[in-house]
Protein backbone atom coordinates (compact mmCIF):
# COMPACT_ATOMS: atom_id res chain seq x y z
CA UNK A 1 0.00 0.00 0.00
CA UNK A 2 1.64 3.68 -0.69
CA UNK A 3 2.47 5.80 2.13
CA UNK A 4 1.72 9.20 2.28
CA UNK A 5 3.94 11.74 3.95
CA UNK A 6 2.43 14.22 6.62
CA UNK A 7 1.17 17.52 4.75
CA UNK A 8 3.93 20.33 5.07
CA UNK A 9 3.12 22.82 2.72
CA UNK A 10 6.40 25.35 1.68
CA UNK A 11 6.08 28.66 3.52
CA UNK A 12 5.21 31.63 0.88
CA UNK A 13 5.28 35.37 0.70
CA UNK A 14 1.97 35.44 -1.55
CA UNK A 15 1.29 38.71 -3.21
CA UNK A 16 -1.12 37.79 -5.03
CA UNK A 17 -5.23 39.45 -5.96
CA UNK A 18 -6.15 36.61 -4.54
CA UNK A 19 -5.73 33.74 -2.15
CA UNK A 20 -3.48 35.83 0.19
CA UNK A 21 -1.79 34.42 3.16
CA UNK A 22 -4.19 33.66 5.87
CA UNK A 23 -4.03 35.41 9.24
CA UNK A 24 -2.33 32.86 11.96
CA UNK A 25 -5.13 33.54 14.30
CA UNK A 26 -7.72 32.78 11.75
CA UNK A 27 -6.01 29.42 10.84
CA UNK A 28 -5.87 29.02 15.02
CA UNK A 29 -9.33 29.49 15.20
CA UNK A 30 -9.91 27.20 12.29
CA UNK A 31 -8.48 24.39 14.83
CA UNK A 32 -10.72 24.58 17.79
CA UNK A 33 -13.22 22.51 18.66
CA UNK A 34 -16.38 21.43 16.16
CA UNK A 35 -19.85 22.11 17.85
CA UNK A 36 -23.18 20.91 16.38
CA UNK A 37 -24.52 23.85 14.21
CA UNK A 38 -28.04 23.84 16.70
CA UNK A 39 -25.62 23.98 19.87
CA UNK A 40 -26.75 27.29 21.69
CA UNK A 41 -22.87 28.08 21.35
CA UNK A 42 -22.88 28.30 17.58
CA UNK A 43 -26.36 29.53 17.04
CA UNK A 44 -24.30 32.22 19.11
CA UNK A 45 -21.17 32.72 16.99
CA UNK A 46 -23.99 32.04 13.80
CA UNK A 47 -25.64 35.65 15.03
CA UNK A 48 -22.12 37.61 15.82
CA UNK A 49 -21.07 36.29 12.51
CA UNK A 50 -23.76 38.25 11.00
CA UNK A 51 -23.31 41.24 13.03
CA UNK A 52 -19.88 41.86 12.13
CA UNK A 53 -21.02 40.99 7.89
CA UNK A 54 -23.57 44.14 8.39
CA UNK A 55 -20.60 46.20 9.96
CA UNK A 56 -17.89 45.61 7.68
CA UNK A 57 -20.27 45.66 4.51
CA UNK A 58 -21.63 49.08 6.36
CA UNK A 59 -25.06 48.09 6.34
CA UNK A 60 -28.44 47.58 8.62
CA UNK A 61 -29.89 44.87 6.19
CA UNK A 62 -31.33 42.35 8.35
CA UNK A 63 -30.23 39.79 5.88
CA UNK A 64 -25.92 39.31 6.26
CA UNK A 65 -24.73 36.37 6.13
CA UNK A 66 -22.36 33.62 4.83
CA UNK A 67 -22.66 31.20 1.70
CA UNK A 68 -20.87 28.34 2.10
CA UNK A 69 -18.41 28.07 -1.08
CA UNK A 70 -15.95 29.87 -2.46
CA UNK A 71 -16.83 33.74 -3.65
CA UNK A 72 -17.87 32.42 -6.78
CA UNK A 73 -20.94 30.66 -4.42
CA UNK A 74 -22.14 34.02 -3.42
CA UNK A 75 -22.12 35.62 -6.83
CA UNK A 76 -24.05 32.94 -7.95
CA UNK A 77 -26.59 32.40 -4.87
CA UNK A 78 -27.61 36.42 -5.67
CA UNK A 79 -27.82 36.13 -9.25
CA UNK A 80 -29.85 32.61 -9.05
CA UNK A 81 -31.90 33.85 -6.66
CA UNK A 82 -32.69 37.49 -8.25
CA UNK A 83 -32.75 36.58 -11.67
CA UNK A 84 -36.02 35.13 -13.23
CA UNK A 85 -36.14 33.89 -16.79
CA UNK A 86 -35.83 36.89 -19.34
CA UNK A 87 -35.35 39.71 -16.83
CA UNK A 88 -33.01 41.90 -18.79
CA UNK A 89 -29.89 42.32 -16.46
CA UNK A 90 -27.22 45.16 -17.36
CA UNK A 91 -23.80 44.03 -16.84
CA UNK A 92 -20.99 46.87 -17.40
CA UNK A 93 -17.63 45.13 -17.64
CA UNK A 94 -14.34 46.22 -17.49
CA UNK A 95 -12.65 43.36 -16.78
CA UNK A 96 -12.62 39.71 -16.47
CA UNK A 97 -14.91 39.55 -13.99
CA UNK A 98 -17.67 41.41 -15.34
CA UNK A 99 -17.80 38.54 -17.96
CA UNK A 100 -18.27 36.53 -15.30
CA UNK A 101 -21.39 37.99 -13.96
CA UNK A 102 -22.44 37.68 -17.93
CA UNK A 103 -22.02 33.90 -17.50
CA UNK A 104 -23.89 33.30 -14.71
CA UNK A 105 -26.54 35.72 -15.73
CA UNK A 106 -26.93 33.92 -18.74
CA UNK A 107 -27.02 30.53 -17.07
CA UNK A 108 -29.91 31.88 -15.36
CA UNK A 109 -32.01 32.51 -18.22
CA UNK A 110 -31.96 36.25 -18.11
CA UNK A 111 -31.97 38.46 -21.52
CA UNK A 112 -28.20 40.19 -20.67
CA UNK A 113 -27.36 43.21 -22.47
CA UNK A 114 -23.35 44.42 -21.86
CA UNK A 115 -21.35 47.56 -22.03
CA UNK A 116 -17.81 47.11 -22.43
CA UNK A 117 -15.20 49.74 -21.24
CA UNK A 118 -10.75 48.93 -22.40
CA UNK A 119 -9.61 46.97 -19.99
CA UNK A 120 -7.50 48.93 -17.45
CA UNK A 121 -9.82 52.17 -17.33
CA UNK A 122 -13.81 51.99 -15.61
CA UNK A 123 -16.96 53.83 -16.45
CA UNK A 124 -18.22 57.34 -16.09
CA UNK A 125 -20.81 56.91 -14.22
CA UNK A 126 -22.95 58.68 -16.64
CA UNK A 127 -22.47 56.40 -19.25
CA UNK A 128 -23.82 53.49 -17.15
CA UNK A 129 -26.72 55.92 -15.90
CA UNK A 130 -27.66 56.21 -19.49
CA UNK A 131 -27.17 53.02 -20.54
CA UNK A 132 -29.57 52.37 -17.29
CA UNK A 133 -32.47 54.57 -18.77
CA UNK A 134 -32.12 52.86 -22.42
CA UNK A 135 -32.18 49.31 -21.76
CA UNK A 136 -34.40 49.42 -18.62
CA UNK A 137 -33.00 46.15 -16.85
CA UNK A 138 -34.51 44.62 -13.95
CA UNK A 139 -31.25 44.01 -13.01
CA UNK A 140 -27.37 46.10 -12.68
CA UNK A 141 -25.06 44.04 -12.08
CA UNK A 142 -21.32 45.45 -11.90
CA UNK A 143 -17.91 44.56 -10.41
CA UNK A 144 -16.68 46.82 -8.01
CA UNK A 145 -12.73 46.11 -7.74
CA UNK A 146 -11.70 44.32 -10.49
CA UNK A 147 -8.53 42.18 -10.06
CA UNK A 148 -8.13 41.65 -13.61
CA UNK A 149 -7.00 45.11 -14.41
CA UNK A 150 -6.26 46.77 -11.24
CA UNK A 151 -8.98 49.35 -11.26
CA UNK A 152 -11.86 50.09 -9.03
CA UNK A 153 -15.21 51.34 -10.23
CA UNK A 154 -16.93 54.36 -8.12
CA UNK A 155 -20.50 53.14 -7.62
CA UNK A 156 -22.51 55.89 -5.82
CA UNK A 157 -24.14 57.45 -8.63
CA UNK A 158 -24.95 54.23 -10.34
CA UNK A 159 -26.53 53.00 -7.12
CA UNK A 160 -28.36 55.93 -6.35
CA UNK A 161 -29.84 56.08 -10.04
CA UNK A 162 -30.94 52.60 -9.99
CA UNK A 163 -32.81 53.41 -6.85
CA UNK A 164 -34.69 56.02 -8.46
CA UNK A 165 -35.29 53.71 -11.73
CA UNK A 166 -36.61 51.01 -9.42
CA UNK A 167 -33.96 48.80 -11.04
CA UNK A 168 -31.64 46.05 -8.59
CA UNK A 169 -28.30 46.59 -8.08
CA UNK A 170 -25.61 43.75 -7.55
CA UNK A 171 -22.55 44.35 -6.91
CA UNK A 172 -19.48 41.94 -6.58
CA UNK A 173 -17.16 43.38 -3.47
CA UNK A 174 -14.93 40.26 -3.58
CA UNK A 175 -11.73 41.88 -3.90
CA UNK A 176 -12.77 45.29 -1.90
CA UNK A 177 -14.41 44.49 1.20
CA UNK A 178 -11.97 44.58 4.01
CA UNK A 179 -9.37 46.31 2.33
CA UNK A 180 -10.91 49.44 1.12
CA UNK A 181 -13.70 51.03 1.62
CA UNK A 182 -17.40 49.28 0.41
CA UNK A 183 -20.91 51.42 1.34
CA UNK A 184 -23.76 49.26 0.88
CA UNK A 185 -26.39 51.88 2.21
CA UNK A 186 -25.12 54.37 1.13
CA UNK A 187 -24.28 53.94 -2.05
CA UNK A 188 -28.00 52.38 -2.52
CA UNK A 189 -26.27 48.37 -3.22
CA UNK A 190 -28.88 46.22 -2.99
CA UNK A 191 -26.85 43.26 -2.88
CA UNK A 192 -23.51 43.09 -2.18
CA UNK A 193 -21.41 39.96 -2.44
CA UNK A 194 -17.81 39.51 -0.76
CA UNK A 195 -15.20 36.70 -0.33
CA UNK A 196 -12.83 35.29 2.52
CA UNK A 197 -9.72 34.40 0.83
CA UNK A 198 -8.65 38.60 -0.25
CA UNK A 199 -9.06 41.50 1.96
CA UNK A 200 -10.27 39.48 4.86
CA UNK A 201 -7.44 37.18 5.24
CA UNK A 202 -9.46 34.16 5.32
CA UNK A 203 -9.10 30.92 3.22
CA UNK A 204 -11.32 30.74 0.72
CA UNK A 205 -14.21 28.63 1.29
CA UNK A 206 -17.32 31.38 2.15
CA UNK A 207 -18.70 33.95 0.46
CA UNK A 208 -20.34 36.86 3.22
CA UNK A 209 -22.85 38.80 1.43
CA UNK A 210 -26.20 41.02 2.20
CA UNK A 211 -29.20 42.17 0.85
CA UNK A 212 -31.97 44.62 1.90
CA UNK A 213 -35.58 44.78 1.75
CA UNK A 214 -35.67 44.84 -2.24
CA UNK A 215 -33.79 42.31 -2.57
CA UNK A 216 -35.80 40.18 0.24
CA UNK A 217 -39.11 41.32 -1.84
CA UNK A 218 -38.38 39.57 -5.19
CA UNK A 219 -36.87 36.48 -3.45
CA UNK A 220 -39.37 35.84 -1.43
CA UNK A 221 -42.54 36.52 -4.25
CA UNK A 222 -40.41 33.61 -6.36
CA UNK A 223 -40.47 31.33 -2.71
CA UNK A 224 -44.21 32.14 -2.55
CA UNK A 225 -44.68 31.12 -6.25
CA UNK A 226 -42.72 27.71 -5.62
CA UNK A 227 -44.82 26.99 -2.39
CA UNK A 228 -48.16 27.14 -5.05
CA UNK A 229 -46.51 24.84 -7.47
CA UNK A 230 -47.57 21.98 -5.06
CA UNK A 231 -51.38 22.96 -6.31
CA UNK A 232 -51.56 20.42 -9.31
CA UNK A 233 -53.75 23.01 -10.77
CA UNK A 234 -50.93 25.48 -10.97
CA UNK A 235 -50.25 27.26 -14.37
CA UNK A 236 -47.37 25.91 -16.26
CA UNK A 237 -45.56 29.44 -16.88
CA UNK A 238 -45.11 29.76 -13.17
CA UNK A 239 -42.91 26.64 -12.92
CA UNK A 240 -40.28 28.98 -15.08
CA UNK A 241 -39.96 31.33 -12.05
CA UNK A 242 -39.09 29.04 -9.64
CA UNK A 243 -35.25 29.49 -8.21
CA UNK A 244 -33.48 26.79 -9.90
CA UNK A 245 -30.54 25.87 -6.77
CA UNK A 246 -31.56 24.30 -4.03
CA UNK A 247 -28.15 24.85 -2.13
CA UNK A 248 -27.64 28.85 -3.43
CA UNK A 249 -31.46 30.03 -2.43
CA UNK A 250 -31.09 32.62 -0.76
CA UNK A 251 -34.67 32.29 0.68
CA UNK A 252 -33.90 28.85 2.19
CA UNK A 253 -30.32 30.20 3.37
CA UNK A 254 -32.02 33.37 4.90
CA UNK A 255 -34.64 31.45 6.81
CA UNK A 256 -31.31 28.80 8.10
CA UNK A 257 -29.56 32.08 9.08
CA UNK A 258 -32.64 32.97 10.81
CA UNK A 259 -34.01 32.75 14.43
CA UNK A 260 -36.35 29.58 13.38
CA UNK A 261 -33.25 27.86 12.02
CA UNK A 262 -34.67 25.76 9.67
CA UNK A 263 -32.36 23.12 8.74
CA UNK A 264 -31.14 23.89 5.16
CA UNK A 265 -27.22 22.11 4.93
CA UNK A 266 -24.82 21.63 7.78
CA UNK A 267 -22.84 24.34 8.24
CA UNK A 268 -19.36 24.18 7.79
CA UNK A 269 -18.35 25.21 11.01
CA UNK A 270 -14.64 25.38 10.50
CA UNK A 271 -14.69 27.54 8.11
CA UNK A 272 -17.44 29.96 10.04
CA UNK A 273 -14.75 30.22 12.60
CA UNK A 274 -12.66 31.47 10.72
CA UNK A 275 -15.09 33.81 9.12
CA UNK A 276 -15.69 35.19 12.53
CA UNK A 277 -12.20 35.49 13.43
CA UNK A 278 -11.48 37.23 10.03
CA UNK A 279 -14.13 39.91 10.73
CA UNK A 280 -13.18 39.96 14.22
CA UNK A 281 -9.31 40.83 13.21
CA UNK A 282 -10.54 43.75 10.60
CA UNK A 283 -13.17 45.55 13.14
CA UNK A 284 -10.49 45.52 15.86
CA UNK A 285 -7.92 46.99 13.54
CA UNK A 286 -10.73 49.41 12.55
CA UNK A 287 -11.71 49.93 8.98
CA UNK A 288 -10.74 53.23 8.50
CA UNK A 289 -7.26 52.55 10.17
CA UNK A 290 -7.38 49.27 8.07
CA UNK A 291 -8.37 51.16 4.66
CA UNK A 292 -5.63 53.34 5.38
CA UNK A 293 -2.87 50.89 5.94
CA UNK A 294 -3.61 49.15 2.44
CA UNK A 295 -3.06 52.60 0.91
CA UNK A 296 0.33 53.27 2.88
CA UNK A 297 1.59 50.14 1.61
CA UNK A 298 0.19 50.22 -2.00
CA UNK A 299 2.36 53.68 -2.06
CA UNK A 300 5.18 52.13 -0.87
CA UNK A 301 4.68 49.26 -3.47
CA UNK A 302 4.04 51.85 -6.40
CA UNK A 303 7.02 54.13 -5.55
CA UNK A 304 9.71 50.98 -5.23
CA UNK A 305 7.83 49.77 -8.57
CA UNK A 306 8.37 53.30 -10.52
CA UNK A 307 11.91 53.95 -9.12
CA UNK A 308 13.05 50.45 -10.52
CA UNK A 309 12.42 52.05 -14.00
CA UNK A 310 9.02 49.99 -14.60
CA UNK A 311 5.76 50.95 -15.55
CA UNK A 312 2.37 50.60 -13.76
CA UNK A 313 -0.39 49.62 -15.80
CA UNK A 314 -4.12 51.37 -16.54
CA UNK A 315 -5.44 54.73 -15.38
CA UNK A 316 -4.17 56.23 -12.03
CA UNK A 317 -7.41 57.52 -11.49
CA UNK A 318 -9.40 54.76 -10.87
CA UNK A 319 -6.16 51.87 -9.62
CA UNK A 320 -7.29 49.08 -7.24
CA UNK A 321 -5.81 50.41 -4.02
CA UNK A 322 -5.06 46.40 -3.35
CA UNK A 323 -3.71 44.87 -6.75
CA UNK A 324 -0.97 46.91 -8.33
CA UNK A 325 -0.53 45.97 -12.13
CA UNK A 326 3.29 46.19 -13.84
CA UNK A 327 3.52 46.31 -17.25
CA UNK A 328 6.00 43.82 -18.58
CA UNK A 329 9.24 45.03 -19.88
CA UNK A 330 9.68 44.58 -23.63
CA UNK A 331 11.94 40.80 -23.96
CA UNK A 332 11.13 39.18 -20.83
CA UNK A 333 9.37 36.30 -20.10
CA UNK A 334 6.52 37.12 -17.77
CA UNK A 335 6.07 33.56 -16.74
CA UNK A 336 9.36 32.89 -16.39
CA UNK A 337 9.70 35.60 -13.74
CA UNK A 338 7.10 34.40 -11.78
CA UNK A 339 8.39 31.26 -11.72
CA UNK A 340 11.78 32.13 -10.33
CA UNK A 341 9.85 34.05 -7.99
CA UNK A 342 8.47 31.19 -6.75
CA UNK A 343 11.10 28.95 -7.10
CA UNK A 344 14.16 31.03 -5.61
CA UNK A 345 12.69 33.26 -3.24
CA UNK A 346 9.24 31.96 -1.89
CA UNK A 347 7.06 34.93 -3.50
CA UNK A 348 4.03 34.47 -5.69
CA UNK A 349 2.44 37.27 -7.65
CA UNK A 350 0.49 36.91 -10.62
CA UNK A 351 -0.17 37.67 -14.24
CA UNK A 352 -3.58 38.13 -16.00
CA UNK A 353 -6.37 36.81 -18.01
CA UNK A 354 -7.77 37.35 -21.63
CA UNK A 355 -5.67 40.07 -23.27
CA UNK A 356 -3.69 41.25 -20.67
CA UNK A 357 -2.36 37.53 -20.54
CA UNK A 358 1.91 37.86 -20.92
CA UNK A 359 1.26 41.94 -20.62
CA UNK A 360 1.46 42.86 -16.95
CA UNK A 361 1.73 41.12 -13.47
CA UNK A 362 -0.51 41.84 -10.81
CA UNK A 363 0.47 42.39 -7.45
CA UNK A 364 -1.78 42.07 -4.26
CA UNK A 365 -1.45 43.62 -1.37
CA UNK A 366 -4.18 42.73 0.84
CA UNK A 367 -5.34 41.64 4.38
CA UNK A 368 -2.73 39.84 5.87
CA UNK A 369 0.01 39.97 3.20
CA UNK A 370 -0.40 44.09 3.14
CA UNK A 371 2.66 44.78 5.26
CA UNK A 372 5.86 46.52 5.38
CA UNK A 373 7.68 42.89 5.43
CA UNK A 374 6.17 41.79 2.05
CA UNK A 375 6.46 45.19 0.05
CA UNK A 376 10.33 45.37 0.96
CA UNK A 377 10.46 41.54 0.33
CA UNK A 378 8.50 41.85 -3.05
CA UNK A 379 10.70 44.59 -4.53
CA UNK A 380 13.71 43.22 -3.47
CA UNK A 381 12.98 39.40 -5.51
CA UNK A 382 11.65 41.41 -8.11
CA UNK A 383 14.52 43.34 -8.64
CA UNK A 384 17.02 40.60 -8.68
CA UNK A 385 15.02 38.32 -10.66
CA UNK A 386 14.89 40.91 -13.23
CA UNK A 387 18.34 41.32 -13.29
CA UNK A 388 18.80 37.92 -13.83
CA UNK A 389 16.57 38.38 -17.03
CA UNK A 390 19.04 41.40 -18.22
CA UNK A 391 15.91 43.70 -17.72
CA UNK A 392 17.05 47.12 -18.24
CA UNK A 393 16.10 48.45 -14.69
CA UNK A 394 17.65 51.08 -12.33
CA UNK A 395 19.25 49.03 -9.70
CA UNK A 396 19.23 49.72 -6.11
CA UNK A 397 16.20 51.87 -6.39
CA UNK A 398 13.38 50.22 -4.99
CA UNK A 399 13.74 49.29 -1.82
CA UNK A 400 14.52 52.48 -0.96
CA UNK A 401 12.11 54.83 -2.36
CA UNK A 402 10.28 52.22 -0.38
CA UNK A 403 11.85 52.85 2.80
CA UNK A 404 11.01 56.51 1.46
CA UNK A 405 7.58 56.24 2.35
CA UNK A 406 7.59 54.16 5.44
CA UNK A 407 10.56 56.19 7.16
CA UNK A 408 8.75 59.74 6.06
CA UNK A 409 8.83 61.86 9.61
CA UNK A 410 10.99 58.99 11.32
CA UNK A 411 14.12 60.48 12.63
CA UNK A 412 15.38 57.56 14.44
CA UNK A 413 17.91 56.84 12.07
CA UNK A 414 19.38 60.40 11.26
Amino acid sequence: MKRYKDLAPSLRTIMTPGPVEADPRVLRAMATPVLGQFDPEFTDIMNETMDMIRETFKTANHNAFPVDGTSRSGLEAALVSLIEPDDKVLVPIYGRFGHLLVEIAERCGAQVATMEQEWGKVFDPEQVIDRIKREKPAIVAMVHGETSTGRMQPLAEIGHACRDLDVLFVVDAVATIGGTDVRTDEWMIDAAIGGTQKCLSVPAGMAPLTFNERAEAKIRARKSIERGLRDPNAPAAAFGRVIRSNYLDLGQLQDYWSPSRLNHHTEATSMLYALREGLRIVLEEGLEERFARHKKHEEALVAGIEAMGLSLFGDPGCKLPVVTCVTIPDGISGDSVIRMLLREFSVEIASSFGPLKGQIWRIGSMGYSCSQRNVLHVLSALEAVLIRHKAAIVPGRAVQAALDIYLKGNDAYE
